[in-house]
């Protein structure tokens, strides 16, 4: 599991940094009115985030290779895929690393099931809603305001928090 979990961790943290610092405008709603979210082009810490992938390119998956150019990835969004992917299969990794290694130590696997709640959580809102959303473009921005806009919008269109199994869960 390290050999898989090192290099997407280590790709998902240095392009995020990259992108947050310095990533272009995206057209996240495919209507050529792109959305800033870099510190360089005016954020702060707080404003600032990763803007997801344009709804122009759906649930496709979006490398770098299939953009005509990387300003055409950028201009789409394309680092927003490249994170979350990443992050998502990385993360998956560690958890599997701990069992392992609970397991080769002969431990219970009770950590590593305790770290999957965290996951499970994280699964859905990166990929499980836009999939079902139809677009990764209704993804959560991976900013702080982004986070915050998201879970208002959200509420605002579910109505989780008068769910059963929400309820339930808190």
């Amino acid at each position: 599991f390290g050999v898989l979990m090192i290099p997407t961790l280590l790709t998902a943290t240095s392009v995020f940094i990259i992108a947050f610092i310095a990533a272009p405008p995206v057209d996240i709603d495919g209507i050529r009115e792109p959305v800033s979210g870099s510190l360089l082009y005016g954020n702060n810490i707080i404003s600032g985030a990763i803007v997801p992938t344009s709804a122009a390119i759906g649930l496709h998956f979006y490398p770098i290779w299939e953009a005509a150019s990387v300003d055409e990835w950028l201009y789409n969004g394309g680092p927003y895929e490249l994170v979350v992917l990443h992050f998502l299969l990385g993360v998956a990794c560690y958890m599997g690393r701990e069992w392992e290694l609970s397991f080769r130590l002969g431990m219970r696997p009770w950590i590593a099931v305790a770290y999957s709640a965290p996951v499970a959580a994280a699964a859905p809102v990166f990929l499980i809603y836009p999939i079902g959303q139809g677009s990764f473009s209704d993804g959560m921005p991976l900013g702080i305001s982004g986070t915050f806009n998201f879970m208002i919008v959200f509420q605002a269109e579910h109505n989780i928090l008068m769910h059963p199994f929400h309820m339930l869960g808190v």
